[in-house]
C-alpha cells in the first residue's frame, strides 16, 4: 500500500469514521498472512471491525480452500445436522476474529474492534425465535466485543429492545427507510432502559444501526431511467446518499431528545450509524462514492474489500460531507416525489426483498455446508 492510500485510509479515521471490513474467511485469520490478512488489514488499512452474513460464510466454506476440511470432517464424523455444523464454523469464525480485534476494542473502549453474527434471517418474522437465537450466539462466541446482527424487520424491533436488554451488544440490519430507522432508534433505547432496570452496565452494551445505502439507488434509478420526464436525469445517483444523510440528521436530532440524554446520564452509548451495502452497484459510478460522500464524526462504514482498496488507491478524502446537508438532501427526497416516487415505498419494498434475500443466502450457506458435510463423510 501506498504512502498516499494509506494517508485517505488515515483521514477517514481521524475524521470519525470507523472502518469495518464486510467479510470473513478462516485464511482472513492466519497469523502470518499480509494479503488480505485481518491483522495486516487492521495495522496497514484502519480496519476496526468486522460484519458478517450468510453470503460471506457461503462463499468462504466454498471457496475451495482446506482451511475448514478437518473441521468439516470432523463434524461429518460425528453426524452434525447442517444447521448445527453452520453455528459450529461460524462462531468459530467470529470467536477468532473477536480475538485479533480485541486490543482495538481494548484501546477504543469497547466502540470498535466489534465482530457481528447475523441471526438465522429465517427468523426474521420471529420474534421469541430471534431473541432465543441472539442469546445463544452471543454465548456461544463468548467474547465481549461480539455483536448479533438482527434485522430491523417490525417483528425485529420487539427482539432489538429484549436482546439489549440482557446485555448483549446488537447490530441493527437491513434498515432502509428513514421511518424505520426511527423506530430502530426507539427500540435500542427501550432496550437500555430496561438493561439498566436490570442492574446492566449499559455503557458496555454497544449497537449500530446498518443503513442499506446502494440498493436505494438501484431501485430508484431504475424507476428514474423508465420516465420520460427531463427532470429524472438530474436526480440518478442522488437518492441513496441524500437518504443516508437524512438519517444521520435523524441520528443527531435523537441524541438530542431529553430521552436519550437521561440515557447518556446513565452511561449509555449511541446507537451510531453504519452505512452497509457501500459497494456500487451501477459500474458507471466512483467505487468510493458511498464512504467519500457519507463521512460524519461518529459514524460507521462497512466495506466489502474491493471497495476498501477503490477507497484507499482512489479515494479523495473532502472532511465531513455529511453535517448540515439535511436541507439539500430533503430537497432531493422531494424532487423525487414530484415525480411520483415515494421513497418509503420504495424502502418498504427492498425490506421484504432483503429478507428474501438473506433467506435465500441462508439456504444457499445450508446447500454448501450439507454437500461439504457429505463429502468429508464419505
Amino acid at each position: 500500500m501506498s504512502g498516499m492510500s494509506a494517508a485517505v485510509l488515515r483521514e477517514l479515521a481521524a475524521a470519525g469514521v470507523s472502518l469495518w471490513l464486510d467479510d470473513l474467511d478462516r485464511t482472513r485469520l492466519e497469523p502470518d498472512r499480509v494479503d488480505g490478512g485481518l491483522g495486516h488489514l487492521i495495522e496497514a488499512y484502519s480496519i476496526c471491525g468486522v460484519t458478517t452474513n450468510p453470503t460471506i460464510f457461503d462463499r468462504a466454506v466454498g471457496s475451495g480452500t482446506d482451511a475448514y476440511d478437518e473441521q468439516l470432517r470432523q463434524l461429518a464424523a460425528r453426524s452434525v445436522g447442517v444447521d448445527d455444523a453452520i453455528r459450529t464454523i461460524t462462531t468459530d469464525d467470529v470467536r477468532a476474529a473477536c480475538d485479533i480485534l480485541h486490543p482495538v476494542w481494548a484501546q477504543t473502549g469497547g466502540k470498535d474492534g466489534r465482530v457481528s453474527i447475523e441471526v438465522d434471517p429465517r427468523l426474521a418474522h420471529d420474534p421469541e425465535g430471534t431473541i432465543e437465537q441472539a442469546r445463544e450466539l452471543w454465548h456461544l462466541v463468548d467474547r465481549p466485543n461480539a455483536m448479533i446482527k438482527i434485522p430491523a424487520t417490525e417483528a425485529g424491533l420487539p427482539a432489538i429492545s429484549q436482546t439489549l436488554a440482557q446485555g448483549i451488544s446488537v447490530n441493527v440490519t437491513l434498515i432502509f427507510s428513514i421511518q424505520r430507522y426511527r423506530e430502530v432508534m426507539t427500540a435500542h433505547a427501550e432496550g437500555l432502559r430496561r438493561a439498566a432496570a436490570a442492574g446492566h452496565d449499559v455503557s458496555a452494551i454497544e449497537s449500530v444501526a446498518s443503513f442499506f445505502v446502494s440498493r436505494v439507488d438501484t431501485a430508484i434509478d431504475g424507476i428514474l431511467d423508465s420516465l420520460d420526464d427531463p427532470r429524472a436525469g438530474s436526480l440518478r445517483g442522488r437518492a441513496a446518499i441524500a437518504n443516508a444523510r437524512l438519517a444521520w440528521q435523524a441520528y443527531i436530532d435523537h441524541c438530542a431528545s431529553e430521552d436519550w440524554q437521561q440515557l447518556h446520564a446513565l452511561g449509555a452509548r449511541p446507537q451510531r450509524p453504519l452505512w452497509a451495502s457501500t459497494g456500487v452497484k451501477d459500474p458507471t459510478y466512483d467505487p468510493d462514492r458511498y464512504v467519500v460522500e457519507l463521512v460524519a464524526p461518529g459514524c460507521v462504514n462497512t466495506l466489502p474489500e474491493a471497495t476498501l482498496m477503490a477507497v484507499a488507491e482512489h479515494g479523495r478524502f473532502s472532511g465531513d460531507t455529511v453535517s448540515g446537508t439535511a436541507e439539500q438532501s430533503t430537497a432531493v427526497i422531494e424532487g423525487l416525489a414530484d415525480l411520483g416516487i415515494d421513497i418509503e415505498r420504495v424502502c418498504a419494498e427492498l425490506e421484504t426483498a432483503g429478507v428474501r434475500s438473506f433467506i435465500d443466502s441462508w439456504e444457499a450457506l445450508r446447500s454448501t455446508v450439507e454437500s461439504a458435510l457429505k463429502r468429508r463423510g464419505r
